[in-house]
């Protein structure tokens, strides 16, 4: 069974958690409603929301937006792998995969590809733009494959937090 030091939740009181899942489902939420489903007065409440802040839990609050109405309707997954797998590289590629706006998110994978990405763009000409003229010109990249989204069935950012 992990310790409370390997398994940070361990720390969070049952309200704390019960907090964490009503902010990942609206961020917004008015204090004294969030006080109200929780069971806390409004004080107690912004203090247990700001020490949430300051210890991590809470990285951050955002707005979902519509990709559709942002031309951006289009997701495509792309598998990258290095010519070679030097620490040079591996910086030289995290730098530079920074610049490109198209890009939400890059995650260093094990198996047969070094990266895995997921851009959002308006459409295959614009993917084919962004894959040719600037992730097939990221350092060191040696191959791609792409997987084009047909339907997207979940996407979440919210985290399971368990209830003890």
């Amino acid at each position: 069974m992990p310790s409370s030091e390997s398994n940070p939740t361990k720390k969070l009181s049952k309200i704390d958690r019960n907090i964490l899942r009503i902010l990942q489902r609206d961020g917004r939420i008015s204090y004294t409603d969030l006080s109200r489903e929780v069971g806390l007065s409004v004080t107690p409440c912004i203090e247990r929301v700001k020490r949430l802040e300051r210890s991590g839990y809470i990285q951050g609050y955002t707005a979902k937006l519509n990709p559709e109405l942002l031309n951006a309707g289009l997701v495509v997954f792309v598998q990258i792998r290095l010519n070679h797998t030097s620490q040079e590289n591996f910086e030289e590629f995290h730098r530079s995969v920074m610049d490109l706006e198209d890009v939400q998110s890059c995650y260093l994978v094990s198996g047969n590809y070094d990266y895995l990405l997921k851009a959002r763009v308006a459409d295959m000409t614009a993917y084919r733009e962004l894959l040719g003229s600037r992730i097939l010109k990221l350092p060191a990249v040696q191959e791609s494959t792409s997987y084009v989204v047909m339907e997207e069935l979940k996407e979440t950012m919210q985290i399971a937090i368990p209830q003890s």
